[in-house]
């Protein structure tokens, strides 16, 4: 592709891009040479697994791969164990080593169900970062102001409230910018709350006498709520490795206007494509419905393959189109006696026991909404209780069901 075609490829779904013209002059030099630029992503590895909105930064990588660039997915073994202070009011508990390098083996497995395992360089930042003396860390602190660091919005409001910053955390920004300084990367992506550490990589490139990296900033993905971030402790989350299903349900739950922006960031249909589709929705060629339908099996067949998102949609069509129970259930077997001690339970203690939701009160509030059946019909007693006999179907909103067995 040209330099123009690349750069149209590039820009699909970026908030930011600094500075376009240095990445421009990248691409033509890399265009004229032969020799594709290093293209870096960073991810700690704070959690076991990756949902959508990890995906965002990934799906922008496997772009820089299929325009023949090298792609480098680093992984921050050694920054994780500090913890980035990105959007924290406090600061964050440190991991083990050990929690790192669990997640960090899950991370690898998951992120070719995108990125294209043959041209992909998976590379731990503890290989330079942990090697630094006293010394070097030293002088990489020398190479930053108090200042700058407070002019930091996070660092800045939790300054003004006087709410405490630990040293360490002064150091995150330096030690990811030297990340880019050790890889000698041309161009590093991240979500616009990066921007910050992003920037920092750029002046210590100078610093070392290397060329600044270019730097692209993707949006944070909004959550099934179409509001928040998405984001495990908020629940509005789709994880690439859950069931084929919840990932279906879930993408056929959300806004037609979330739909269209889960396409530009998450979907690989191209910008022709795109561009036809928002016209046919508003024409109303296509139903909105349809549209998510495509989406969902996209996405589906991307972590599991064709067939189950196959299955998937054909399981959501006979679910909510025919108002028909699921054919597989999964089940969970109650002791009365030993597990509850009692004849008689609350149904939103029963929902919590079988993880339907997290605890009594968000049963009894899903009870109140009329969001929950029992046997297909629905419930709207928040104290009722259920004998401890026999079996149930619970059904909580329209994708979560569990067979109770009494025993």
């Amino acid at each position: 592709m040209s330099v123009a075609e690349q750069m149209s490829v590039i820009k699909r779904g970026a908030v930011e891009i600094l500075i376009e013209k240095e990445l421009e002059e990248k691409l033509a030099k890399s265009e004229k040479t032969g020799v594709p630029l290093k293209i870096k992503a960073g991810f700690d590895p704070t959690a076991p697994d990756l949902h959508l909105g990890h995906t965002v930064l990934l799906h922008k990588l496997r772009q820089f791969q299929q325009l023949g660039h090298e792609v480098y997915f680093l992984i921050g073994d050694f920054t994780g164990m500090i913890g980035d202070p990105t959007g924290k009011s406090e600061t964050r508990k440190a991991l083990t080593r050990e929690d790192v390098l669990r997640n960090a083996e899950t991370y690898k497995e998951q992120v070719f169900k995108i990125l294209d395992r043959e041209k992909t360089k998976v590379v731990f930042n503890s290989q330079w970062l942990g090697s630094l003396s006293a010394t070097d860390m030293i002088g990489l602190a020398a190479k930053y102001t108090v200042a700058r660091m407070l002019e930091r919005d996070d660092f800045g409001k939790r300054f003004a409230t006087q709410l405490p910053i630990s040293i360490h955390e002064f150091l995150y920004p330096l030690i990811q910018g030297y990340d880019s300084v050790a890889m000698r990367a041309d161009v590093e992506l991240g979500g616009t709350d990066q921007k910050f550490n992003l920037l920092v990589g750029r002046e210590l490139q100078r610093e070392w006498g290397q060329a600044p990296q270019s730097v692209i900033t993707m949006p944070l993905l909004e959550g099934l709520d179409g509001v928040n971030k998405m984001s495990k402790s908020l629940g509005n989350y789709i994880g690439i490795n859950e069931p084929p299903d919840e990932i279906f349900g879930k993408i056929m739950s959300i806004s037609d206007e979330l739909m269209l922006r889960y396409y530009e960031l998450l979907s690989d249909m191209s910008l022709g494509e795109l561009e036809k589709l928002k016209v046919d929705l508003r024409e109303e060629i296509i139903h909105p419905m349809e549209a998510k339908k495509q989406l969902g099996r996209e996405i589906v067949a991307r972590y599991h393959g064709s067939v189950a998102a196959t299955a998937a949609e054909e399981s959501f069509v006979k679910r909510f189109r025919d108002n028909q129970v699921p054919d597989e259930l999964p089940e969970v077997c109650i002791n009365a006696v030993a597990d509850l001690n009692q004849s008689h339970v609350l149904l939103c203690r029963l929902l919590a026991v079988t993880s339907l939701v997290k605890s009594n009160g968000e049963g009894r509030r899903a009870i109140q909404q009329g969001g929950v059946k029992v046997n297909g019909e629905r419930v709207s007693d928040d104290g009722i209780e259920i004998p401890c006999t026999g079996e149930y179907v619970l059904q909580v909103g329209k994708r979560r069901f569990v067979r109770v067995k009494f025993v």
